[in-house]
């Protein structure tokens, strides 16, 4: 097949041209560049910004566009009106973050969307949400019966640098006591980008419609902790601290201590029901693979980056002796 990528140098994107060429497709990317512009030489690259250079498309045809960048409505219709008779299949990248009531667990597919209130009064969250799920309207409206809707959790494994998983394999590398957020069997999913890339070009050579979640298999915070210690050789200890303890301390959810929510927050984000994605052909690697090459990745960065999530040591200490105060 030949396939167009809006986006493909950055973390999804990557991970969908890498399994895209495993398979024999040919690929192309449009891109602004701005992201590691010399990966995948071997592709053709169409360098502009999709919010004014989408006419560079027009001399072009293909037989599939997995959107991995679309956030804005008016600029997603504006792709897919562009490529509806340039393209036969349009997949377009949403977000578990569409739905109204995120603190619902076990949501499937036919779940209520949020809807765009007014800008002054809406949480950055749920206007994200809301957006996405008019960007889904968009792609709908232009490819009716050619559109094939993902809806991601929360991604993670090599080139994750949102830093939101990669916190954890990198905290327990650097040893010392951990601080964990109880309840150890707190619910999780989130899905390897690898897995993710390649379940999605499989549904793309079959043609597949409609929408589906890709929030990966249910894990607890325990599990993660045992994975993280299997591939991590310093030494670890954890101090698993009540939500009582980090509310009280006024702990960040979700980017200070990542993977945390409160337990009357977004839990549904982290327990939809996923049957469709694994009766589509859905597959995933062991979880301790996903840390171990996720940690690899992470200790090839240069260490002057900055993290845009997880807690900082000094933080952690602090909450740590004061933990220890609190629990004696």
């Amino acid at each position: 097949m030949n396939i167009l990528i809006l986006g493909g140098t950055k973390f999804l994107g990557r991970a969908l041209t890498e399994a895209a060429l495993a398979k024999g497709h040919e690929v192309t990317l449009f891109h602004r560049g701005q992201h590691d512009a010399n990966a995948f030489p071997q592709v053709r690259h169409i360098h502009g910004d999709r919010y004014v250079d989408l006419h560079l498309l027009q001399e072009h045809e293909w037989d599939a566009v997995i959107d991995t960048s679309g956030y804005q409505p008016e600029v997603v219709d504006a792709a897919a009106k562009l490529l509806k008779d340039r393209v036969k299949h349009f997949t377009f990248i949403s977000t578990v973050s569409v739905y109204d009531d995120l603190r619902k667990e076990n949501l499937n597919e036919s779940a209520p969307v949020a809807e765009l209130e007014s800008v002054e009064t809406i949480d950055p969250g749920r206007r994200y949400g809301a957006l996405k799920a008019l960007c889904e309207q968009a792609v709908n409206q232009s490819f009716p019966d050619r559109s094939l809707v993902i809806r991601p959790g929360l991604i993670v494994g090599p080139y994750d640098a949102s830093d939101r998983f990669t916190y954890w394999p990198s905290r327990f590398h650097r040893g010392g006591d951990v601080l964990v957020p109880l309840p150890k069997e707190r619910k999780l999913q989130f899905i390897d980008v690898r897995d993710l890339s390649a379940w999605i070009i499989r549904l793309v050579e079959q043609g597949i419609t409609g929408t589906l979640h890709a929030s990966g298999n249910d894990y607890t915070m325990e599990d993660v902790v045992e994975a993280c210690k299997s591939v991590c050789v310093s030494e670890t200890s954890c101090s698993w601290v009540s939500e009582t303890f980090l509310v009280a301390h006024e702990v960040g959810e979700w980017m200070e201590l990542p993977l945390w929510i409160k337990s009357d927050s977004l839990v549904g984000m982290f327990a939809l029901d996923n049957a469709k994605a694994f009766e589509s052909g859905l597959t995933t690697r062991p979880l301790s693979e996903t840390v171990q090459d996720t940690l690899v990745w992470d200790l090839g960065r240069s260490s002057e980056i900055v993290r845009l999530a997880g807690m900082d040591p000094s933080r952690e200490q602090e909450l740590l002796r004061l933990w220890r105060d609190f629990s004696n």
